[in-house]
């Protein structure tokens, strides 16, 4: 992608309305902690504390509405906290370059490490950056540096105070998560009606394993209702999988498929109806239609062999899925049972026992090619650049442009050009806005206040619309709170535009001089995500091999390791496809065909892992031997993908071959799951093979066209299925090629 397409790409992404569900009341809620602190700062002290105040309050509020997992009011006080401290040391450096530069320097570098932590820590440390260019330009001494980081961490204070007075959706994040989660593998399985082989994306399963790890005093009081349906949408996952899958689950058509898709959409809708449960914390009920669909499993099966024992297993599943919709949160002030705290919830260190943590996740960044490093490395550069040329320029508020470089820059590509246009149109639309209001009214700071306090309030409302129109207040804001200072809009409005446009410049130019490309680390991601997948899939094999609980324990553990690296390849395939540069290693076409393959594979492993034995079933060799070939293969194979070398399968071939003579494989799933295993690794070789002369690529790539067409055909004739005995290309079916 070129520059100018992708530049065209920005802007439409930087103007672009997301769509969101708005949170008024919440809105409401953080403007009132705005308006707390700037009218008694403003009536008892001076407009300059007020000031003050309100960037505490604003800033605090501003960081409650991040995705975070943490209670609301434990964020707004640590971003209180970090705002006045940044502001005392602002102080003490300031009125020097030789002071304040290396200060500020050093100050940006660890905000720009901090998203190691995530994007709300990375966020939040952001916004002491943009405080300590904002306080510096107060009055100086020791005593008014108390005295205005006091007042910036009563704003956070206040904050606090009104989450706690005033709760509006306790436990509301994590309830969506789940919530989500669900209703991903209700849409899931309504897909599979009509598409047996469809992917599904687990980012919403991760999200909610996510949100469920908490801290003992948030297990404490956490609703029961939070506690078990994302282990019941885990488990349900594979089976609705293995249910639709024509290779071993119902049949491609006739009453069996016809069955499997009735159980199907019952599952979708009772999945729906414990998510509307779970969100509202009421009673759901499901429909009618549905309960009867799941009765009639108890009275005559159509289904057979593998296909029935997977129905009757989901049969189960929903029969507590109904129990969770039936109780909804009539129970969530039910007491947590004791016991030992690792055995009830995933464990989330304290705020005090963040320490070590911190020190891993930053240290684990610390390289070169780590793109938090390279952010941190151009968020120092740039906040000090720009501050020396805005302290050059004949204006009086020339943080503005380091402050406008320092809010825009994210540690992507994508993200830091759309934010820096959509901050420049945003700030254009607002002090357009505000100007004409100021105008209009004429100098009087009480209503100046008030009208900061309304645009506040809009500002949080449109927070997750997008930036622009979120900036578009933003700047009416600070507009509203010059002007309770006595501010000229003559002077404020085009110093604001004119630094606005130069800290966005900035934040752009920083990142073509120092960029953190992800297309040329696509071999390595896709290698990850290989080797991950390998592990996934040897783990589920030896669950079958030998029956413990020790290995369906490693089974869960590399199933997460496998969602971990999906979930970065997929982050990096994205940005690479929103990068203005060319393929480096790896084309988007094969790209795009190693991931169906890789998709492929893991979809394999999940359909074996739907009829895992239970832990008195017989001991399986050929499956363990077929392990150690897949583990050890993929491994190799991740080494090979990253050199930019053809893989190989030839242990996997031989562990398959040596399988078809051994007596006594009883595992219909089983031996099926292993040669879809097989074809996915050779899909995958034809999409990463780089050497004609060792592999024909393109007759390779033909002959998957063709079968491809072919499968096409077949869905033509008999719905959305493929003939049976088909092959499939990650989630694509393809006719038999006559190999085992």
């Amino acid at each position: 992608m070129k520059w100018l397409r992708t530049f065209a790409e920005v802007v439409r992404s930087g103007l672009t309305i997301e769509e969101a569900r708005l949170e008024p009341l919440l809105a409401l809620r953080t403007a009132a902690g705005v308006a707390i602190v700037i009218g008694p700062a403003l009536w008892l002290v001076s407009p300059a504390y007020a000031a003050s105040a309100a960037l505490g309050a604003y800033s605090a509020g501003a960081a409650t509405f991040q995705r975070t997992w943490r209670p609301r009011k434990v964020i707004a006080l640590g971003a209180g906290a970090g705002l006045a401290l940044s502001t005392f040391v602002g102080y003490l450096a300031a009125g020097r370059l030789v002071t304040f530069l290396p200060l500020l320097a050093v100050w940006a570098f660890a905000a720009g490490m901090a998203w190691a932590l995530g994007s709300t820590a990375g966020i939040v440390a952001a916004t002491t950056v943009g405080s300590m260019l904002v306080t510096i330009t107060l009055p100086t001494s020791v005593g008014r540096a108390l005295a205005h980081a006091g007042v910036i961490a009563l704003g956070g204070v206040a904050q606090a105070v009104l989450i706690l007075l005033f709760p509006i959706r306790r436990w509301g994040a994590h309830r969506d998560a789940l919530a989500e989660a669900l209703a991903a593998v209700a849409d899931y399985a309504r897909r599979l009606r009509y598409d047996p082989t469809a992917p599904f994306d687990p980012e919403p399963l991760m999200t909610a394993r996510d949100a469920a790890a908490v801290t003992p005093s948030q297990a404490r009081t956490r609703p029961p209702v939070l506690h078990g349906p994302r282990g019941l949408a885990e488990r349900i996952l594979p089976v609705v999988a293995a249910l639709a899958d024509p290779d071993v689950g119902a049949p491609v058509e006739g009453p069996g498929r016809d069955r499997a898709r009735e159980l199907l959409g019952a599952a979708a809708d009772v999945l729906d109806a414990v998510a509307r449960s779970i969100r509202r914390g009421t009673p759901a009920e499901v429909p009618p239609a549905s309960g009867e669909v799941l009765r009639g499993a108890e009275e005559g099966e159509v289904l057979e062999g593998p296909a029935r024992q997977a129905a009757e297993r989901l049969v189960e599943l929903l029969a507590e899925a109904l129990e969770i919709a039936g109780s909804g949160g009539a129970r969530d002030k039910a007491p947590v049972p004791p016991g030992p705290a690792s055995a009830q919830f995933l464990v989330r260190p304290t705020m005090f026992r963040l320490l070590p943590v911190v020190v891993r996740a930053v240290r684990r960044e610390l390289r070169r090619d780590s793109p938090v490093f390279r952010h941190a490395v151009r968020l120092a550069a740039v906040a000090t650049l720009g501050y020396l040329i805005a302290s050059r320029l004949p204006l009086e508020h020339g943080y503005w442009a380091p402050i406008a470089s320092v809010m825009v820059m994210r540690p992507d590509f994508h993200r830091t050009y759309a934010r820096a246009v959509g901050r420049l149109a945003g700030t254009l639309a607002g002090v357009a806005l505000a100007t004409g209001m100021v105008q209009a009214l004429g100098p009087d700071a009480p209503v100046f206040g008030a009208l900061a306090v309304v645009s506040a309030a809009l500002s949080y409302t449109l927070l997750r619309t997008g930036y622009a129109y979120s900036q578009c207040f933003t700047a009416a804001y600070v507009v509203f709170l010059l002007g309770m200072g006595g501010q000229a809009w003559e002077q404020t409005v085009p110093e604001r535009v004119v630094l606005t446009l130069l800290g966005g410049a900035l934040a752009m130019l920083a990142y073509v001089v120092f960029p953190a490309w992800e297309t040329p680390r696509l071999p390595g991601r896709l290698a990850d995500w290989l080797a991950a997948n390998g592990r996934y899939a040897a783990a589920v094999l030896r669950s079958y091999a030998e029956p413990t609980r020790e290995h369906r324990a490693d089974m869960r553990g590399a199933l997460l390791a496998s969602r971990e690296a999906r979930a970065a390849w997929q982050a990096a395939y994205d940005q690479a496809r929103q990068e203005p540069v060319g393929p480096r290693g790896m084309t988007s076409r094969e790209a795009e065909e190693a991931q169906e393959a890789l998709m492929g594979l893991d979809r394999a492993a999940m359909l074996m892992e739907s009829h895992v034995p239970r832990a008195d079933s017989r001991f399986t060799p050929e499956a363990e031997r077929f392990a150690e070939a897949l583990e050890a293969d993929t491994a190799r194979a991740a080494v090979d993908v990253r050199e930019h070398r053809n893989p190989d399968w030839g242990r996997v071939e031989e562990a398959l071959h040596a399988w078809e003579g051994a007596a006594g494989d009883r595992s219909t799933v089983l031996r099926r799951g292993a040669e879809l295993q097989k074809r996915a690794l050779e899909d995958l070789a034809a999409a990463v093979s780089r050497t004609p002369l060792e592999r024909d690529v393109s007759s390779a790539r033909e002959e998957q066209r063709v079968r491809a067409a072919v499968a096409g055909e077949g869905d033509d004739v008999a719905g959305t299925s493929a003939p049976p005995g088909g092959r499939r290309l990650g989630h694509r079916r393809l006719p038999d090629s006559g190999r085992p």
